[in-house]
């Protein structure tokens, strides 16, 4: 197989890393979660006392860190300053704290260079939210997962229950539709579709149903 290079962007919770990891295991090929690298930068703001919203701070802080990705039998790892974060990174409360930093300009330009050298040498399959736009606009396949706040909501919530999480779908709901208006809304690097992606909706589909979908699109991408 050539290197492939698919990008999979959409909203907060509408399973695209869930759809990343199985597309790539289908096709044997590497899977990049970039959300872990905004998560973990978010960790490190957190543990430092910093105000996630200040550009000026954030900043200021990431000489201070360095940002690995390792790939093992369990999958991507996050490397954040000789630590094992992968798990650490997992909570509602990390991932305000990843949509916070992850519109400061400084950080985005801090992560560019670490997720565009992990294409070069490998196929990949790449989900967040400017994948097909910024990070590898170039990519053979674009795919915009897209679903209704509801929808991506029940998931959430019953993703955090089984977790131990407690929580109400009421809330999930509302910090799911606060989380869009900021992602698709803000000026560095809007959660918005690349013009020749293709769209996605898998609202009413199961998840064996959305991997099927994605995978034909990925067929006829690059078999037409």
């Amino acid at each position: 197989m050539e290197k492939i290079r698919i990008a999979l962007d959409g909203p907060s919770g509408a399973g695209k890393s869930s759809l990343a990891k199985a597309i790539a295991k289908n096709m044997g090929i590497v899977y990049v979660d970039t959300g872990a690298l905004y998560r973990s930068i978010g960790l490190y703001v957190n543990r430092q006392g910093i105000d996630p919203h200040s550009p000026e701070a954030v900043a200021a802080c990431l000489p201070d860190i360095a940002l690995s990705l390792a790939f093992n039998e369990q999958g991507q790892r996050v490397i954040l300053n000789g630590e094992d974060v992968s798990d650490k990174i997992r909570t509602p409360e990390m991932s305000m704290y990843a949509s916070a930093v992850s519109a400061i300009p400084a950080v985005r330009a801090f992560l560019l260079e670490t997720q565009r050298a992990i294409t070069r040498t490998s196929s990949v399959i790449m989900d967040g939210r400017d994948i097909g736009t910024v990070i590898i606009p170039d990519a053979e396949v674009k795919i915009f997962l897209v679903a209704s706040p509801e929808a991506r909501a029940k998931r959430r919530y019953a993703e955090l229950l089984a977790k131990g999480e407690t929580c109400t779908y009421e809330e999930v709901l509302s910090d799911m539709i606060q989380r869009d208006k900021n992602d698709s809304g803000r000026a560095i690097a809007p959660a918005i579709p690349a013009e020749d992606a293709v769209f996605l909706d898998n609202s009413d589909l199961t998840f064996d149903e959305t991997v099927e979908a994605a995978l034909a699109m990925i067929r006829e991408k690059t078999e037409g």
